[in-house]
């Protein structure tokens, strides 16, 4: 009625909705998303490195309440179950240590080469043609098999054993090799309109390539080393990338200082011109191609060592083609530049480009901790 007090039982106030859990714990979401690389890891250097990886940031992990993705590992790393009892703490990081075998097998191409060199000095004719056969049969399977071990063959996320290679890459590594052998040679008697001649080998080069295999070797393995130890010692992704970053240079102008010696020494050995500018500008392609190709990064590599073969093929076939009548225009480019720097300035334009858009691109690549995460075994 009308006025008469509600004597009905008072209305139970509503409680607000339970904030969800994810929203309370971000990390746990995180965690969820990223459930394989947090129960495969070993350490929380590898969850930082995968998180970097998939695009995590310093700046992401601020809004997992963390200052850094180093930190956000860590809490993910201890947070992980563990049937086995293993604690929560991070285990001792393992760096590539040096061992007898790759370190043999890299020097086995200079040696192979070397024998080579000396058997096309003793002999002539038919046995001069064999000699050479072999030689280069057997310093091909000597590269390929100081690229399956050590440093310049194994990487931490690939089982051992040989790599897999981009399409055209081992190609186009063989022919830049070959041109360094040939290529000047040919460019000169084609030019000078006598290429039914024999084409003088360039020897020195190859030589000095061939035993770079171990310093390059040696430079690869101190840069994977001392980035490893520098991951451990970093607390953000920025503070890492600027501390291996001239880790970086400063192993890769090792090795241009060790091919120079090695091109001087074979220059002064075998008395012919050392040729410095295409060797050492290729021996830097091959040596940011082979680190990049460890490390995981194929596509970059395959495409520079694809384009730059290309460039060297498209040179020759255009001082070919302005032979042909009306197509003289066609060789103008080459012959201007080979009559101003020499037949070498081809390869070592085209190999300096590559090699430094390789170490632009290095640059960025191999500094990430993602590039560095550790290993289940030794190199």
């Amino acid at each position: 009625m009308p006025g008469q007090a509600d004597t009905g039982p008072p209305a139970t106030p509503r409680q607000p909705a339970a904030p969800r859990r994810a929203a309370a714990d971000p990390v746990k979401a995180l965690m969820h998303r990223h459930r394989e690389l947090c129960e495969r890891a070993v350490d929380p250097l590898e969850i930082a490195a995968g998180l970097e990886a998939h695009g995590v940031t310093d700046r992401t992990a601020a809004r997992f309440r963390h200052r850094d993705v180093f930190s956000l590992a860590e809490e993910m790393y201890a947070r992980v179950p563990r049937d086995d009892g293993a604690s929560g703490h991070p285990a001792a990081l393992e760096v590539p240590r040096a061992r007898v075998d790759w370190a043999l097998l890299t020097l086995l191409p200079g040696a192979l080469c070397a024998a080579t060199v000396t058997a096309l000095h003793l002999t002539h004719g038919q046995a001069r043609a064999i000699a050479a056969a072999a030689g280069v049969l057997a310093v091909a399977l000597a590269v390929r098999a100081a690229l399956t071990r050590g440093p310049l063959g194994a990487t931490d996320r690939r089982p051992p054993g040989p790599l897999p290679h981009a399409p055209g890459s081992r190609v186009s590594t063989y022919w830049l090799l070959g041109y360094a052998l040939l290529g000047d040679g040919l460019l000169r008697a084609t030019l000078a309109g006598a290429a039914d001649g024999p084409w003088p080998l360039a020897k020195a080069p190859v030589l000095a390539l061939m035993l770079a295999c171990a310093p390059a070797a040696w430079s690869a393995h101190l840069f994977a080393v001392r980035a490893r130890r520098r991951l451990t010692a970093s607390r953000a992704l920025e503070e890492y990338a600027a501390s291996v970053r001239p880790l970086l240079i400063g192993t890769f102008a090792l090795f241009l200082c060790a091919l120079t010696a090695l091109l001087a020494l074979c220059g002064a050995a075998l008395d012919e011109p050392a040729a410095y500018a295409q060797t050492v500008t290729l021996g830097a392609l091959l040596l940011l191609a082979r680190l990049l190709t460890t490390h995981g990064f194929t596509r970059a590599p395959a495409l520079v060592l694809t384009g730059t073969a290309a460039a060297e093929i498209t040179a020759a076939a255009t001082v070919l083609a302005g032979r042909l009548p009306g197509c003289g225009f066609l060789a103008t480019p080459v012959e201007t530049l080979v009559d101003d720097w020499g037949p070498g300035s081809v390869p070592a334009l085209a190999c300096g480009a590559a090699a430094l858009t390789l170490l632009i691109h290095a640059t960025r690549t191999l500094t990430r901790a993602s590039a560095h995460a550790p290993a289940d075994r030794p190199c």
